[in-house]
């Protein structure tokens, strides 16, 4: 579970909370009227920006957003590695039995087509468009929330200005209702601080937590893709390793490049692990 959404989403409330209430009172923002034109506007008009397909969506959207990173490069390395020893030693035909178990519907349907014997550029071609297809609709996800991080802080405008009129048609200044400017200008302020924070502490964190998602997803499917041509190539295992370990962050190359440190002793160390497992 990836709990820093929630985190940042509570402390910046927190945060905002306990600086009205040290200069003010927390009843001087709320306002019923300002509520629902920025939030009701604002949902308004992404449910009328997007279709109900999209929308119906925004529920696994936010199981992304909680959840911890699913797609993890670094062990699907190991995976390919073993295949490409598995094809240098038995031959693709070997890799058939081992892509049927897999669960991975991307990483199968790259093995197998490898095991069909299909040429490299056609592999890299049907793989590489399948993630241009993916990235396209995570693209229209995160545009949902992008979208209504700018919708926001426009209905805070509007109800600003729905203030602002109503305000002034009815200042009577030669009955001396000047003395109610302040007050009425205060809440047509607030519709704007709720586009704000709506805007700012919601749907643009939602939008770039999507996006990093998708960039985790994106970068696995990147390994599966030079590592499937790789072994369709019958490179060698180890250079293999080396080239698929060299498209990850330099934190995760230098974890990984540490634990084969150990040379011979870093196999050895893998029996008791699987003893432990058939115990």
């Amino acid at each position: 579970m990836d709990p820093t959404t929630i985190i940042g989403i509570v402390a910046g409330i927190v945060f905002i909370l306990t600086g009205i209430l040290n200069g003010g009172e927390l009843g001087n923002f709320w306002d019923p009227g300002s509520v629902l034109i920025v939030i009701g506007g604002t949902f308004s008009a992404v449910i009328a920006s997007f279709p109900l397909n999209m929308l119906k969506k925004v529920g696994k959207h936010m199981t992304k957003l909680f959840s911890g990173k699913k797609y993890q490069a670094e062990p699907v390395i190991d995976t390919i590695v073993e295949f490409a020893q598995m094809a240098r030693k038995d031959g693709l035909l070997a890799l058939e039995e081992k892509a049927n178990e897999m669960e991975d519907p991307f990483f199968k349907k790259g093995i197998l087509m490898v095991v069909d014997a299909m040429e490299a550029e056609k592999v890299r071609e049907v793989l590489e468009g399948e993630v241009d297809c993916m990235v396209e609709r995570h693209e229209a996800e995160v545009a949902i929330y992008e979208k209504a991080s700018g919708y926001a802080p426009a209905f805070g405008m509007i109800g600003t200005l729905v203030g602002l009129i109503n305000m002034l048609k009815s200042m009577d200044l030669s009955e001396g209702s000047s003395s109610d400017l302040g007050v009425s200008m205060s809440v047509a302020l607030v519709t704007t601080f709720y586009g704000c924070i709506l805007a700012n502490l919601l749907f643009s964190p939602i939008a770039k937590k999507l996006r990093i998602r998708n960039d985790e997803e994106v970068l696995y499917k990147q390994v599966i893709i030079e590592g499937v041509v790789g072994i369709q190539a019958g490179d060698n295992p180890k250079m293999l390793k080396e080239k698929l370990v060299s498209l990850l962050h330099q934190t995760n190359q230098q974890k990984i490049l540490s634990g084969e440190e150990g040379g011979e002793g870093g196999k050895k160390e893998k029996a008791p692990k699987k003893s432990k497992k058939e115990k």
